[in-house]
């Protein structure tokens, strides 16, 4: 054998075989997650966060929290139903929870929601006798819900969403005809907002929807921050859910309903941020038939691609606006569309997919240079 011989030709088809290497192993890199998270390709935009569950705070999908927020929202736990169960008791463990691991980790926490018409206790409502309570009775619950509430996390959590979806959706309807409304007119919102600004002066304090970015119920929301401003009362921002679907919002929308509550002087967030593969509806239904496909197809997945990096490149557009942007619930593996509006139904609207590893629209978020 000549080993001089087999050596040199080694060596002259050692370009031809670092090419065939690249072609092979460069490509896979590419596709493979940096040891960069969004957080860090963020970093210069605004905080990336997530709507979290307490079983979710350890193990693998700890790991990628850690990895990829530097913001947390709690998805249930906080909200009024779930934490304060009955009128002489409050249920502080899974709370607790998630604003430890937020401060454990120096994760930035919002606090979800203070006030809402759902998941709220029916004993609330209810007066002495069974009947509905009054006004000032009820206005006297919700003081003492929220500065329990907002003392207990100061501290901790940076900003609260005071209240949650008071808006109708109805084109020829303000305010939702929920039973705060009923009760206690327009006042349960101002003083929900005075309430809070009372427990913590430094919180900032953030009225949250969706379908925020639709013209009409933009406009309302708009009316609806120029009032609480009118009557004296601090309110530092608005909260877009970014309840998206591959659909909608147009660009336009989207970009029209950020200025616009800019102009009001607030912070704009995108609180709740998916894109669903289905068309987005409110309204629940029946469950999937057993000869409908719900699984995740090409054409959606290039849809979502598509939306994802027209959502994320207005985002950037609006740094200066923008104080944060929080997706919501962690990947694929879960969602809460999973079974809204559509029982039974699988949905795929996160960055990552259910074996917890980004998607192809995940590289398109990160992707700057278009």
């Amino acid at each position: 054998m000549n080993t001089k011989t087999n050596s040199s030709k080694l060596i002259c088809h050692l370009p031809v075989i670092l090419a065939l290497v690249s072609t092979v192993f460069l490509g896979k890199a590419q596709e493979e997650p940096s040891e960069k998270g969004l957080k860090d390709y963020y970093k210069d935009y605004f905080p990336i966060g997530v709507a979290v569950y307490p079983q979710a705070l350890e193990g693998e999908s700890a790991e990628l929290i850690l990895k990829h927020f530097n913001s947390m929202t709690p998805e249930n736990v906080m909200k009024m139903g779930p934490i304060h169960p009955e009128e002489d008791r409050y249920n502080w463990e899974y709370a607790d929870q998630v604003a430890d691991f937020a401060v454990k980790h120096n994760l930035k926490l919002r606090g979800h929601a203070l006030c809402w018409h759902n998941q709220a206790g029916d004993w609330l409502f209810k007066g002495e006798n069974g009947g509905q309570v009054s006004k000032e009775v009820l206005l006297q619950r919700l003081k003492d819900h929220i500065t329990t509430v907002v003392k207990r996390y100061k501290g901790k959590i940076y900003a609260w969403d005071v209240v949650n979806e008071a808006i109708s959706d109805k084109e020829d309807e303000f305010l939702r005809d929920s039973q705060w409304y009923q009760i206690c007119g327009e006042d349960f919102i101002i003083k929900a907002f005075e309430y809070a600004h009372e427990a913590d002066p430094d919180l900032k304090l953030f009225y949250n929807d969706y379908s925020a970015v639709h013209p009409v119920k933009r406009d309302k929301i708009y009316k609806l921050v120029k009032m609480i401003q009118d009557a004296g009362v601090p309110i530092h921002g608005v909260g877009i859910q970014g309840h998206f679907s591959i659909y909608e919002p147009s660009e336009q929308d989207l970009r029209d309903a950020i200025e616009k509550y800019a102009s009001l002087g607030v912070e704009v967030q995108i609180t709740e941020l998916d894109v669903s593969v289905y068309h987005k509806e409110h309204s629940r239904r029946d469950p999937l038939p057993k000869d409908e496909d719900d699984t995740f197809k090409p054409e959606q997945e290039q849809k979502q691609i598509e939306q994802y990096d027209m959502l994320f490149r207005v985002f950037r557009d609006y740094k200066d606006t923008l104080t944060g942007v929080t997706f919501w619930n962690i990947s694929d593996r879960y969602s809460w569309l999973d079974n809204f509006p559509v029982r039974g139904r699988k949905n795929y609207p996160l960055l990552f997919n259910e074996e917890l590893q980004p998607k192809k629209a995940y590289y398109k978020v990160i992707d700057f240079e278009k």
